[in-house]
């Protein structure tokens, strides 16, 4: 039996991870059925983006990948980005986006490792 859940708990998903998917499993056994978004194919907008950051307490940079190529080809490291010029970049390549990240209501954890995302269970 499914539990009730009073907020819709949102992951943004990427299949291909470990911890994405060790973090939406976690989720799934507490009997929560999240809106799974793949974040790769389905980037969140500016706005949203601007607002997961807020719920995160994180500035844009902190939420890049800079393991990336594309951060490197970018020389990301080197540029003083606005915070909407980071945005726009991480809309327009997801794959900078830090993974996974649930949102639930006005918060918002980033599933590294998996079991943070216990705090919004």
């Amino acid at each position: 039996m499914k539990k009730e859940q009073s907020t819709m708990i949102k992951i943004y998903h990427n299949p291909r991870c470990g911890k994405s998917r060790q973090t939406l499993a976690l989720i799934e056994a507490a009997g929560i059925e999240p809106q799974v978004i793949e974040y790769l194919k389905t980037p969140p907008t500016a706005e949203e983006l601007d607002s997961i950051l807020k719920k995160l307490k994180m500035e844009p940079q902190d939420l890049m990948r800079k393991g990336e190529d594309i951060y490197r080809e970018l020389k990301l490291e080197e540029r003083k980005l606005s915070r909407e010029a980071a945005i726009a970049v991480m809309v327009e390549h997801p794959k900078l986006m830090e993974r996974p990240i649930v949102v639930k209501g006005r918060q918002a954890i980033l599933g590294r490792p998996p079991e943070n995302v216990n705090e919004l269970l």
